[in-house]
């Protein structure tokens, strides 16, 4: 039975749903459609529950009247069946509508209905742009999509419970004392008059604090999970004080709208106090006064207090719930500002898998900037054209912000163009889709960062069908497998199952960029980008692997950044960037010749950091040096 009503939705919905609209109530069923059924079956439940707890409150007036008017001799032949009919609606029909109501809200939505929400808000999230991670805090982001998921479910069940007991049991007290003696809903009228102003005045205002709150709230976590995410430069620094003063003024915000909302809360409590009061002594006194001039019975009177208490009893639930409500809405809308956003790089609604058949590669006009807070943009690119034949090999050299790695992010549509367009082999980049563009590149970055996994997850990232065969002999060429055998995490998981650690902190750099290399040997894709992608090795362990990298480039298209001058001085062609445009373009032989920026880095490095040049002779610098002594 519970198994059936747990598997009445999925919470992982298969259909592509697209980005989440920015209004409440579009963002709300946006992520609520699957179990919309459900919340109907619930409610109408629901009510049925609670007018059966109000004609339970019925007949308990109506037994009254019966013991206090029948004899004793006659009483059960004249209300036997009514009294067999007030038990069976309590032992029986309460249990059974209460279980009904149980199964489909706690088995089939509770659980269910916010891990929608995180599944549908974490798939969209996963399509956003690298730049909007660049500007958020991973905290933050991941608190979002937790948070968020949660307080829709909370919004939307809160909502209709209040809907229905309001509805019910006001609307059927109502009922029973107007049927009686139509004074006695005067006192119902100015409580509910009393009550919806005290909302009025209190609600909004526990609503925008509980928005300030929910923003404090992830400022708090996204501060904390940064000091935790950096912990090592924290230590290197000998710095902690700074990071608690850093954390400490993000939980001072924090307290700061807990304090807010604690104080609207005293005065919500002792203005329902003193309202549910006076309904109580208000509706004591008419219903005595009415039994007193014989115009009601008692049992009239034992309904009317024992509605008034229940109804009292349900106005601060009420009133929290409301407040709570509000709360979650405001934690919706702010988690609406992070999770409904479009992604600044979408594919093309018509767009085609990209096919490599050759590899050729052309820049074309480009002109990009990188935006910045006050609108302007960076200007990085105004016109920029390279062509890449199919199978050649090209190295990208120039000064620190030259725009080297950018020209590669931009190969891998990290970033949208503001004019010009890339084409590989005849196919405009814009036109195809990211992922089927990704899998045609294989990419090594200078900063490597590894998943927090098995080693041999992070390897066959890029290729999942892998064998175990095909990842032991990446590994080899990685010369990966004279550290990987001797790996044990603190599970006992040991070579290629041992866990890395969040972003592979438990590895060296050379490791983490081994393992890297092992990776982008093992997808084998067409078209390959090394951006620095020995930078972290050292020289040994570098001119081992350089064998395995010169042989994985045989046939394919390459893209080489390197600082190193040494590590691409062989390649088929290098291209000289500055200030975002090409200044020279050849072989190493012909750009020294030139004696222009390359021969002016490639002095400076001494021949590249190996004292000789290509040739095997000496650099003009270490000519000089032998001469003076």
């Amino acid at each position: 039975m519970f198994r059936y009503f747990e598997h009445l939705v999925n919470p992982y919905p298969a259909t592509e749903t697209g980005t989440p609209p920015r209004g409440l109530l579009p963002f709300i069923l946006h992520f609520s459609r699957p179990v919309v059924p459900l919340l109907i079956v619930m409610s109408l439940v629901t009510a049925l529950v609670s007018a059966a707890e109000v004609l339970f409150f019925h007949y308990m007036g109506e037994l009254v009247d019966w013991l206090s008017g029948a004899e004793r001799e006659g009483f059960f032949a004249e209300y036997g069946w009514s009294l067999a009919g007030l038990g069976l609606l309590v032992v029986v029909g309460l249990p059974l509508l209460t279980l009904l109501q149980s199964l489909v809200t706690h088995q089939s939505i509770f659980g269910n209905y916010p891990m929608i929400g995180r599944w549908l808000a974490h798939r969209h999230m996963l399509s956003q742009s690298l730049a909007f991670y660049q500007d958020e805090f991973a905290g933050r982001v991941s608190q979002k999509v937790m948070q968020t998921a949660l307080s829709i479910r909370e919004t939307v069940m809160k909502l209709m419970d209040l809907l229905v007991y309001v509805l019910v049991y006001f609307a059927g007290a109502m009922l029973l004392m107007g049927r009686a003696e139509p004074w006695l809903m005067l006192p119902l009228v100015a409580w509910l008059a009393g009550y919806l102003v005290i909302m009025w005045y209190f609600v909004p205002r526990l609503r925008a604090v509980s928005m300030a709150q929910a923003d404090a709230r992830s400022v708090m976590t996204g501060r904390i999970v940064d000091s935790y995410s950096n912990i090592q430069t924290i230590k290197l620094f000998a710095d902690t004080r700074r990071e608690q003063a850093y954390a400490r003024d993000a939980m001072e915000g924090f307290m700061a709208t807990v304090h807010r909302q604690m104080r609207l809360a005293t005065g919500l409590t002792v203005s329902l106090t003193l309202l549910n009061s006076l309904l109580l002594a208000g509706v004591g006194a008419m219903a005595i006064g009415a039994w007193y001039l014989e115009a009601v019975s008692l049992g009239i009177i034992a309904v009317a207090i024992a509605l008034v208490m229940r109804i009292r009893f349900m106005s601060n639930w009420i009133l929290w719930e409301v407040a709570g409500l509000f709360e979650n809405i405001g934690t919706v809308q702010d988690g609406i500002n992070t999770i409904a956003r479009e992604p600044a790089v979408q594919d093309a609604p018509d767009a085609r898998e990209l096919e490599v058949p050759r590899g050729e590669i052309h820049f074309e006009a480009l002109r990009f900037g990188y935006a910045r807070p006050d609108g302007e943009a960076s200007r990085v690119f105004d016109g920029l054209d390279l062509a890449i034949r199919p199978g050649e090999k090209v190295g990208l050299i120039g000064r620190s912000g030259a725009g080297k790695s950018t020209l590669a992010n931009l190969l891998l549509r990290f970033y949208d163009l503001e004019g010009g367009r890339i084409r590989i082999d005849g196919q405009d980049i814009a036109t195809v889709t990211q992922e089927s563009l990704r899998r045609q590149i294989g990419m090594v970055t200078q900063d490597t960062s590894l998943l927090h996994r098995s080693v041999r997850d992070n390897i066959r990232y890029g290729s999942p069908a892998a064998s175990e065969a095909a990842i032991r002999e990446a590994v080899r060429r990685a010369h990966a497998d004279t550290f990987i055998d001797d790996l044990v995490d603190v599970h006992g998981r040991r070579g290629l199952d041992a866990h890395v650690g969040e972003r592979g902190v438990k590895l060296s750099g050379g490791q983490r960029q081994r393992i890297a290399i092992a990776r982008v040997l093992l997808k084998n894709a067409p078209i390959l980008v090394l951006d620095e992608a020995t930078s972290a090795l050292d020289s040994e362990v570098e001119a081992a692997i350089q064998e395995q990298l010169y042989a994985l480039m045989e046939g394919k298209t390459v893209i080489a950044i390197a600082h190193r001058l040494s590590t691409i001085a062989m390649l088929d062609r290098l291209v000289v960037i500055d200030e975002g445009r090409i200044v020279e373009s050849g072989t190493h032989r012909e750009l020294l010749a030139k004696g222009g920026l390359y021969a002016a880095l490639w002095r400076r490095q001494s021949g590249g950091f190996l004292g000789l040049d290509i040739d095997g002779e000496a650099t003009e610098s270490e000519a000089a040096a032998r001469a003076e002594t």
